[in-house]
């Protein structure tokens, strides 16, 4: 798969766990009042964001904080799994941290070859 292709899967796993991460906050096990939603669903997303800007650049350097950050996200989905009440989130939360862990890693490493192949013809 090219690194476009990988740069892609990225983009919609880390969208599918940021949509995951709104619904859960605010519609499935909101917090009492809003302003706290919003606070505890900014500071749950900026791993996110903070790598998205990378990504879209095909930065090596996001791709990686992206699969290390996307840990995170696997960490809490097995223990939302783990409790009965919200199994199927945590499942849906494991499936797209594990692809997104799958797809910035080999984009990182297409992107880390692409790189060399290009030093190697600038010689």
């Amino acid at each position: 798969m090219k690194s476009k292709g990988l740069q892609l899967l990225c983009l919609l796993t880390l969208g599918s766990l940021f949509a995951l991460t709104g619904l859960r906050q605010f519609f499935i096990e909101p917090l009492a009042s809003s302003s706290s939603n919003v606070i505890w669903f900014t500071l749950q997303v900026a791993p996110l964001l903070g790598v998205v800007p990378g990504i879209v650049r095909g930065k090596y350097l996001s791709h990686v904080l992206a699969a290390l950050f996307s840990m995170l996200y696997f960490v809490h989905g097995v223990l939302a799994a783990a409790a009965s009440a919200s199994r199927t989130f945590g499942l849906w939360e494991v499936g797209f941290a594990v692809a997104l862990v799958g797809a910035a890693t080999f984009a990182a490493k297409r992107i880390q070859l692409e790189h060399l192949q290009q030093e190697e013809l600038n010689r």
